[in-house]
């Protein structure tokens, strides 16, 4: 276990932030995020992401490895909320299940970056074009999850259409806004797209630990509803990721070579989104409780990837 790294991850201003949100709501603080401005911040959060994400993409020659990498991060992308959802919905209502599912299925920006402070620490590199790779499997999780609720909503069930659930995940603000951006940042013009670098990079952290700080009221106020589940969804936080991220780590073998990149794309598939899913949930899916899906990403698996998954995850990699 790297004690260092996970003092480091631990002490990242942006998550003291978010116990800094917790703390306010169990002092009873009158503490309040304006309903627009936190509607605002969820928007820019899902267009920096998406714009970056288009970016790094258009920076690189598509090669033969990197065409595999992505279909391979976009098939992780789609099956793991597959799953995810069928387990949980024996447990949790449907809108919930569908973003947990979201949530598992998608990345966790922050542990991608301690998984690089990681390889860095090892001297190791990962391929460039992971980064827009993160930024692709926003959306599929999104997507499925979206479409997950709306065909196993009884109330919507009756009215359930292919065509129907596809439009309406396709054009869901959020997954909309992510996908757009993706595809602005990858046809814009890279000197044009450094006139925006300000907005879309610069400040980023700033607004993210605004989100974060809303984020831990949010937690916080609604914790009652992650414990009454007693040690289902905190024990459910662990092992799926730990399953995840083991089995990438050995299926990566078979696009890439590169143990730097394999290691990378087994955090991409053992994170669980507390920024994205989050920021689109909160559109798309109103009936989910954020007091579950938050806690699950932020207080069990991502404190779980930064200090015991990514030693297990490495390892593996070392040892195939």
């Amino acid at each position: 276990m790297d004690i260092e790294l996970l003092l480091n991850n631990l002490t990242n201003p942006t998550l003291l932030f978010f116990g800094l949100g917790m703390l306010a709501r169990i002092l009873k603080s009158d503490l309040e995020i304006p309903a627009d401005s936190s509607k605002f911040i969820s928007l820019y959060l899902l267009f920096s992401i998406g714009f970056k994400g288009g970016q790094e993409l258009s920076h690189g020659h598509f090669t033969f490895e990197i065409v595999n990498a992505i279909l391979f991060g976009l098939l992780i992308a789609s099956m793991i909320p597959v799953y995810t959802f069928f387990i949980l919905k024996r447990k949790l209502g449907i809108a919930d299940a569908g973003a947990i599912a979201a949530a598992y299925g998608s990345v966790s920006a922050v542990t991608f970056v301690a998984a690089s402070s990681f390889l860095e620490s090892n001297q190791h590199t990962y391929g460039g074009h992971m980064v827009a790779i993160m930024a692709l499997m926003e959306s599929p999780a999104i997507i499925i999850g979206v479409f997950l609720m709306m065909r196993y909503d009884r109330e919507q069930k009756s009215s359930f259409s292919i065509r129907k659930i596809l439009r309406h995940s396709l054009t869901n603000g959020s997954v909309f806004l992510i996908m757009g951006s993706l595809l602005i940042g990858f046809l814009a013009d890279a000197k044009q797209a450094e006139g925006i670098r300000p907005f879309t990079t610069d400040i980023f952290k700033g607004f993210l630990a605004i989100f974060l700080l809303e984020m831990g009221m949010v937690t916080a106020q609604r914790l009652g509803a992650f414990l009454k589940y007693g040690w289902y969804l905190p024990i459910f936080g662990i092992l799926i990721p730990a399953f995840n991220g083991c089995l990438v780590a050995l299926a990566s073998g078979l696009v890439t070579a590169d143990p730097g990149t394999r290691f990378m794309f087994a955090i991409l598939a053992a994170g669980a989104s507390y920024i994205a899913v989050p920021a689109a949930m909160r559109m798309a899916a109103p009936k989910a409780d954020p007091g579950l899906y938050i806690p699950m990403a932020l207080g069990v698996t991502f404190p779980f990837n930064i200090s015991i998954g990514m030693v297990l995850y490495w390892t593996i990699i070392q040892l195939s």
